[in-house]
């Protein structure tokens, strides 16, 4: 049985394709009497394309007594063969591997998602020993023992810092767009990057309990967990092998002539049947295609078109994913906004951090003026930083670093500044010569498109939710702006998966759109995700059942109304496939049809089946 399958499987898509050009070109030498050949050449196309079908049905009649469309198509092909009628043998077993090949194509095979997020896992890490340090594998590192994390090095465990600070890069596991300032007694997780400052942490999660393996697992559960979509065909495969079989045996009888019998089962077979929905998911996934959409999946779309809510992650999704500087506040009389802003952008020159690199270029972009060189630069991990600026002393962080700095704190300036953080805004406060002097504001700015889409999307009939990692007021910020009512912030992986396992549970089927590591496993376990592939990271494409190669939400839409009309363009086409069929049967009872004449009709109704398909390449909701 094995070497059967192993049979099957050769050459994969390229053998299907050789096989079936070298069937057509015998086909049509055998109605055409191209080739003097002592046989007929129709037999080339029973060979190629109707000995894989007869095996299929063997295999699964054998192992799982599967009665699938491949049964009902051998017993035409062998009564076919048996009575002398080779060319509607060949033209069945034709355009039966037609329709699988097209259903091959729809269908993704290669998955790399789960391996990519394995290569993040950290590989070693730095224990603390007294001896010094030692460089050991991560997945050896004890709960309790205590490790070091050089700027620029993965965290290879979940633990709490004990010494040291910095700014973590969790976006592996948030989906935050800014690092996040890290202080003694605050907890950090695996997978997640130090960006600047070296620190001492105390393990407490280790191996399989790491948050980078949790996603791992989830991922993997999530992909487990999607139902697969079964062919129409293969579905009523069971009836209609009944009815072809009982409608053929009382035909004989009653006639006494096995032709109408074997004309019945030739008739019968679903060729039309197995063409209707992959001739209109492929028409539809080059529709999707010409509008920016990678489809992984051709059964994607059949399932888009029975979600009731669209899920967006914020960040990267529905934002730019960079900060921008929104406000520059001057809290001093004689200092003005312009000469706060080119202080600002001139401590944070030589700064590595996202926050300072957003100053120094949104300074740039808006006033033309070139930033001035500070004299002397100190970084601050977790703070700010500190320079000498025209002979002043500049300190541009957080409101820790000027206190630890001395300057003369006001809570007039804290209270302008809370607005802003309301909004989501990161403030950096800036103190000149000791005292706060004004702050910057500083947030991840909405696409321009992204009100549109979402008032697009709740027209479309689906409900939209905003489910991010950011925390509440920027959640809320941004949902306000798109005009969305349901929001979910704070969320952790696990914590989108629970949000999408509970709304399913209540028939309420979700479409996840996200772009960042944490957004994989809600990606996997939608009904259907989408990713951003142009901003959107390797693992989440690869995670996702459609990719947004150009990152144009604004097409969404159109995805959303393509696939129910998709699945409309395939009800037709069945609802046609099997009137045509049920016709036929009767037209060969009375004698009116024969094999050949039968073939011919179903390959009329396959080509008919395919050109309604082919209207979906080009439409458009107007």
């Amino acid at each position: 049985m094995e070497k059967l399958e192993a049979f099957l499987d050769w050459g994969g898509v390229r053998k299907d394709v050789l096989c079936l050009v070298i069937s057509a070109a015998a086909l049509a030498a055998s109605i055409f009497g191209l080739l003097p050949l002592p046989f007929d050449a129709a037999w080339a196309a029973i060979v190629l394309c109707g000995v894989p079908i007869l095996l299929e049905a063997f295999i699964g009649l054998v192992t799982a007594f599967d009665i699938k469309a491949d049964v009902l198509v051998s017993l035409a092909l062998i009564a076919s063969v048996c009575i002398g009628e080779t060319f509607a043998a060949g033209e069945v077993a034709f355009i039966m591997q037609l329709g699988a090949l097209l259903e091959d194509l729809t269908v993704a095979r290669a998955r790399a998602g789960i391996e990519k997020l394995v290569h993040l896992t950290p590989r070693t890490a730095r224990l603390l020993t007294e001896g010094g340090e030692r460089i050991l594998p991560a997945e050896q590192v004890q709960v309790g023992d205590l490790l070091r994390v050089l700027p620029g090095e993965t965290v290879p465990v979940d633990g709490v810092i004990t010494a040291g600070q910095t700014a973590i890069d969790q976006s592996v596991m948030t989906g935050e767009s800014l690092p996040v300032d890290k202080t003694v007694g605050d907890s950090v997780s695996s997978g997640t990057v130090n960006q600047f400052g070296a620190f001492d942490m105390r393990a407490d999660k280790v191996g399989e309990d790491s948050s980078i393996q949790r996603m791992i697992r989830l991922v993997q559960s999530a992909d487990a967990g999607k139902a697969k979509i079964v062919g129409v065909a293969d579905r009523w495969a069971t009836w209609i092998v009944v009815i072809a079989l009982a409608s053929a045996a009382v035909t004989w009888l009653i006639t006494g002539q096995i032709i109408r019998a074997v004309t019945i089962l030739v008739v019968f077979c679903p060729c039309a049947l197995v063409l209707a929905t992959p001739t209109a998911i492929m028409a539809a996934i080059g529709n999707a295609t010409r509008h920016g959409f990678l489809v992984r999946e051709g059964v994607a779309l059949e399932r888009l078109a029975n979600v009731s809510q669209a899920a967006f992650d914020k960040t990267g999704t529905l934002t730019c994913g960079t900060p921008r500087v929104t406000a520059v506040q001057s809290l001093q009389p004689q200092l003005s906004r312009e000469a706060l802003y080119a202080l600002a952008a001139a401590v944070e020159q030589r700064s590595e951090h996202p926050l300072g690199r957003a100053v120094v270029r949104d300074f740039q972009t808006e006033t033309g003026a070139p930033v001035p060189e500070p004299e002397s630069f100190e970084m601050l991990p977790g703070r700010g930083v500190r320079a000498s600026v025209n002979g002043r002393d500049v300190a541009a962080g957080n409101a820790e670093l000027l206190r630890q700095a001395g300057a003369a704190w006001e809570e007039a300036g804290a209270a302008l500044a809370e607005p802003f953080r309301e909004q989501g805004c990161t403030v950096i406060y800036v103190a000149v010569d000791g005292v706060l002097a004004g702050f910057l504001a500083l947030s991840d700015t909405l696409r321009p498109d992204a009100p549109d889409t979402i008032r697009a999307v709740r027209a479309a009939g689906v409900t939209p939710v905003l489910l991010t990692g950011d925390h509440e007021n920027a959640a809320r910020y941004i949902a306000g702006q798109v005009q969305i009512e349901s929001v979910q912030a704070d969320c952790l992986p696990e914590d989108k998966l629970r949000w999408i396992d509970a709304s399913q549970a209540r028939g309420q089927m979700v479409c996840m759109v996200g772009d960042g590591i944490n957004d994989a496993p809600a990606l996997k376990k939608a009904l259907v995700g989408i990713a951003m592939g142009g901003v959107g990271s390797d693992i989440a494409v690869d995670a996702a059942d459609i990719a947004l190669v150009n990152d144009e939400i604004r097409e969404l839409p159109h995805l959303l109304r393509l696939s129910r009309r998709m699945m409309r363009t395939i009800r037709c086409n069945l609802a046609f496939s099997m009137t045509l069929n049920f016709v036929a049967i009767v037209l060969a009872m009375t004698g009116i049809l024969d094999p050949v004449v039968g073939a011919l009709v179903h390959n009329a109704g396959s080509v008919l089946v395919i050109l309604n398909s082919a209207l979906l390449m080009r439409w458009r909701r107007r």
